[in-house]
């Protein structure tokens, strides 16, 4: 059995454990070993146990990511010390709070039972209950859904992460956003919004048309990035990308480099078209280009707190105001996690795909 659900030794408990209570089962999807989407079933497993600064929470929804796919697949295993469990964000209610965690929020608020959160994980969250570090909870909007809820943490966190923090989006710049029609995509458009000056999106041509209500100035159908996005971005802009949010790799490396403008920052956060190719130094040294390689879910505790403090401080009072939205495609049972999985690999939706508990 490659996948042990709630597969921790006694020595990981020891850890994050605050007491030994009789382990209470719940549902979760469980997975015997890699493959397709039907070696996901609902099975009963342990309750987490609650851990130093961190929240239990009633999981309600769920959000599906593409790292779920490649975790069931076996080629993302979860960091050391986390839950084998699928799910890397959650939107629920608190049902048990560590005694050391008051204070611990992301902007040093202090969680409740009963308490609506939404959540970054490294994992666990396809079961009725997870833990949560405290410092990566964020309240819930009034006005959102628990299914909206779960389609922000990890699209939301992500773009910030990259676009903002690291790409270091600023007033004026012209950006580009790949797999622009994708949770992290339609998020990352969004951000750019009041901030960027042109956006172009790019997507596969059934879903470039949705785009523009979140922000997308121009469009590039995905089939033709390798062969005109820097000459369709110049010759309408006059002039090349300052910031490239790109979710595809290897097969768009090319064009990437070529598009961007002096002093341009090319940020690579997956692979899905390739892991490996050919680099131009010589355009990198002479316009000064900066490429970044970014995950998020292998940051550490004290980085993902620091990005989700960021976030709430900047951020997320923006939802609220109705600047930001989730885009939320389609929800599906946790029993269809299956489908789900199936439906997200086919690349037929726009935004985010969530399972309710």
């Amino acid at each position: 059995m490659l996948y042990l659900i709630h597969a921790r030794t006694e020595e990981a408990r020891r850890r994050y454990c605050l007491h030994r209570p009789e382990e209470k089962p719940m549902r979760a999807i469980v997975i015997e070993e890699p493959g397709g989407p039907d070696v996901m079933k609902v099975g009963e497993v342990p309750e987490p146990l609650l851990g130093a600064g961190e929240l239990l929470v009633a999981v309600r929804a769920a959000g599906v990511n593409r790292a779920d796919l490649l975790q069931r697949m076996g080629r993302y295993p979860p960091p050391p010390g986390e839950s084998g469990t699928l799910g890397l964000e959650v939107a629920g209610e608190v049902i048990a709070v560590a005694p050391d965690a008051a204070g611990r929020g992301p902007l040093g608020q202090t969680f409740r039972v009963g308490d609506r959160v939404m959540a970054l994980l490294a994992g666990g969250g396809y079961a009725e209950r997870v833990r949560v570090p405290a410092a990566q909870a964020l309240p819930i909007p009034p006005q959102l859904s628990m299914a909206e809820a779960a389609a922000i943490p990890e699209a939301f966190l992500t773009a910030w992460l990259n676009l903002m923090t690291l790409g270091q989006l600023a007033q004026g710049d012209v950006a580009v956003i790949h797999a622009a029609a994708s949770g992290v995509g339609t998020a990352a458009l969004q951000l750019c919004r009041g901030v960027a000056s042109q956006v172009v999106a790019t997507a596969s041509n059934g879903k470039l048309a949705s785009l523009a209500q979140y922000g997308a100035t121009q469009l590039v159908d995905r089939n033709d990035v390798p062969t005109t996005l820097s000459k369709s971005i110049r010759a309408t802009l006059g002039k090349g990308a300052d910031v490239i949010l790109d979710l595809v790799g290897a097969s768009y490396l090319a064009a990437n480099i070529e598009a961007l403008a002096l002093h341009g920052r090319l940020v690579c956060i997956a692979t899905q078209g390739g892991a490996k190719a050919e680099l131009d130094l010589a355009a990198l040294l002479f316009r000064r280009l900066t490429v970044i390689g970014s995950t998020l879910r292998s940051r550490t505790a004290e980085q993902k707190a620091a990005l989700c403090a960021e976030f709430a401080e900047r951020a997320l009072p923006r939802f609220s105001r109705g600047e930001l939205q989730p885009v939320l495609a389609r929800t599906f049972p946790l029993a269809e996690a299956s489908a789900a999985h199936a439906l997200l690999a086919r690349n037929a939706v726009v935004g985010k795909i969530v399972l309710e508990l």
